[in-house]
């Protein structure tokens, strides 16, 4: 039988299938909250970021 995944999080086994990959809902939620104040970051070059109209942020610099 195979082991139960560890918990991306904190390292431990899983509690509750639940859960999976993380063994509770604080390890769910806390990883989360990671994400989204960008301490997790996907590998690559940056982007340019788009403006409503279109035109891109570095366009917008460039004009003044």
């Amino acid at each position: 039988m195979p082991e139960a995944p560890i918990c991306p999080y904190c390292r431990r086994r899983p509690a509750e299938p639940g859960w999976l990959p993380f063994c509770s809902e604080r390890c769910k939620m806390a990883d989360l909250g990671r994400w989204l104040s960008g301490d997790y970051r996907v590998p690559g070059a940056p982007i340019d970021e788009v403006s409503l109209d279109g035109e891109s942020a570095a366009d917008d610099e460039s004009t003044y």
